[in-house]
């Protein structure tokens, strides 16, 4: 027990060696060929010597630089697998990250090219050197800390005719000791400041980074309006084919009690009417509110029906203008149609308006929705008529919101919606 709690301080500094000292091995595999490239011309003799140097520097760097996205993938790998450090891929805009015979192509014009070439030219090598230089003084200081067992191992008449071997010996394990402490170490910072280095040089920049990530949450952002989108449509169709369908229901058995049942009492008659006036008032709401959530014609028929139903139920002329060759996306559509529902509804309420207008088209990727009218103007997006709302919800897809509401009028409010072409 005291043995253990003694002997843990010493070992704690070299638990978690083995990932770091398996991550220097690996990378030295990788940086092999490297290494054999300057060693070749040492290993000749003769005047050519400086010349084979020479042309291995430059070899080894035309060989590198060209196959530098295979050693990134590699090393990319390699953190992965041994760290378990992520290093993202450079990613295209909005296609996600290249294909490696597209990096290979792209060469010393591809953006990231340099530093990648950079790492596996000067840092990669280097740090691998160092790395194995590391891992030699961690086996050397092993077999000093280990020397007792080594002079054990010797026939004792050898120990006997070394005088003062113990001294030397208690020397030696120190030195192993301190020498295996200083690779552990070593081993480690190495690992971290590989890891910080290919981070920065073989990953994405911070601006990619950001502008990953705003696609990602774009992307996430996307699907939760579509998740929305989808969820209204159901309660849409909950409403109209459940508590719509009774209230119609209890309507119509409501009118029939009034025409059948003459012999009833007039307080008993009065309440069947008052019953069935309130009835039909709930349904008008309820269908209201079914519409407001998601009118079952835009899903049905598309922008052209739904809108034309809203300039039906307005009480000034509306002019409605719908030129699309194809339907956008639900969650488009769906922006689109209360756009122009609460557009007109605030013409109705505050323009004092003769007529409006209504033109919907598109023009390239873009879904453009123009709602203007001839009244008074003074319209103001921040005046709490709905127009703040409208804002919101076209900003959720990715859309602009612009009015031009001149004191005197006309108003015109003009909406451009994100429309795959």
């Amino acid at each position: 027990m005291h043995l253990t709690m003694l002997t843990r301080p010493l070992l704690r500094p070299l638990q978690g060696v083995g990932r770091p000292a398996a991550f220097h091995l690996h990378g030295a595999l990788i940086q092999c060929c490297s290494l054999l490239l300057f060693a070749v011309p040492w290993l000749n003799g003769g005047p050519t010597r400086a010349l084979s140097v020479l042309l291995a520097v430059f070899g080894m760097a035309a060989v590198v630089a060209v196959l530098s996205p295979v050693l990134t993938g590699m090393q990319r790998t390699r953190f992965r697998d041994r760290l378990g450090v992520d290093i993202p891929g450079i990613a295209r805009p909005g296609r996600g990250a290249a294909p490696l015979w597209e990096q290979l192509l792209a060469g010393p014009r591809a953006e990231r090219f340099w530093p990648q070439a950079r790492y596996h030219l000067v840092f990669g090598p280097l740090t691998a050197a160092a790395a194995l230089g590391a891992l030699v003084l961690a086996v050397v200081s092993v077999a000093a800390v280990t020397i007792y067992v080594w002079i054990w191992a010797l026939p004792v008449e050898v120990r006997l005719s070394q005088a003062g071997y113990s001294t030397l010996a208690a020397y030696v394990t120190a030195g192993g000791a301190g020498g295996l402490y200083a690779a552990v170490w070593a081993v480690k910072a190495l690992a971290r400041l590989d890891t910080r280095v290919a981070l920065s040089r073989l990953g994405p920049t911070p601006a990619e980074r950001l502008a990953r990530r705003v696609e990602e949450v774009t992307e996430s952002r996307a699907g939760v309006v579509d998740a929305a989108d989808a969820e209204r449509r159901r309660i849409e169709r909950d409403l109209h084919d459940g508590a719509q369908q009774r209230l119609v229901s209890m309507a119509v058995n409501l009118g029939l009690a009034k025409v059948t049942l003459t012999d009833l009492p007039e307080d008993a008659r009065k309440v069947i009417d008052e019953a069935h006036r309130e009835a039909k008032a709930a349904i008008q709401e309820l269908s209201d509110l079914v519409r407001g959530l998601h009118p079952a014609v835009l899903e049905d028929r598309g922008l052209d029906a739904a809108l034309s139903g809203i300039a039906d139920r307005a009480p000034l002329p509306v002019r409605v203008r719908v030129d699309l060759e194809s339907r956008p996306a639900p969650a488009i559509e769906a922006v689109a149609y209360f756009v122009v529902s609460e557009a007109l509804a605030n013409v109705v309420k505050h323009a004092r308006a003769s007529r409006a207008e209504v033109t919907v088209e598109r023009i390239g990727g873009i879904l453009l929705v123009v709602v203007s009218d001839d009244g008074v103007g003074g319209a103001d997006e921040s005046g709490g008529t709905g127009l703040a709302g409208l804002v919101k919800r076209v900003a959720s897809v990715d859309g602009t919101f612009s009015i031009s509401s001149p004191v005197g009028g006309p108003t015109v409010v003009t909406v451009e919606l994100p429309c795959a072409p």
